[in-house]
């Protein structure tokens, strides 16, 4: 089983508010077996998510970690909403609402989509550089958790 990789820093942003909006509804859980339904942020996608907290073994068909490799999104709002990793419900509500697949396909860098949340979020009173210090702290946690893509979780469920 392959070593998911750290994803980019945006991703946490996406799980914050994915969880904000509503879009993250855990439909099982068996042991230490996790298994969820994230919709993305345009409501045309629902992504499965199966977790092993145990074994840090993982399953997400979205498409950072499936054809790119790294821990997406829709793993990060599960593992948060399980206390595996760290959330700050203030930051997930001033993310709240933002088109992230839609910005991102509009703008093709995750640098700009970046500067629109941090602008919602500052109007909303909370700085760039505490949602920054946060993601980097979750992606501490990330590092350090070793989650293994695990196909054939999809396979049992």
């Amino acid at each position: 089983m392959p070593v998911l990789s750290k994803p980019p820093r945006i991703k946490i942003f996406e799980a914050l508010g994915s969880i904000a909006d509503g879009r993250v509804e855990i439909v099982e859980e068996n042991d230490s077996k996790v298994t969820a339904k994230v919709k993305s942020s345009t409501g045309e996608k629902t992504y499965t998510v199966i977790v092993d907290l145990n074994s840090g073994a993982v399953y997400s068909d979205d498409n950072g970690t499936i054809h790119r490799g790294y821990i997406g999104y829709p793993i990060i709002a599960v593992l948060m909403m399980k206390g595996v990793l760290p959330f700050e419900g203030k930051y997930a509500e001033v993310l709240k609402g933002i088109p992230w697949k839609t910005l991102n396909e509009t703008y093709k860098k995750y640098s700009v989509v970046e500067e629109i949340a941090f602008k919602q979020a500052r109007s909303k009173g909370v700085y760039r550089r505490h949602l920054e210090a946060f993601a980097k702290r979750v992606l501490g946690e990330l590092g350090r958790l070793e989650l293994k893509f695990d196909e054939s979780l999809a396979k049992q469920s």
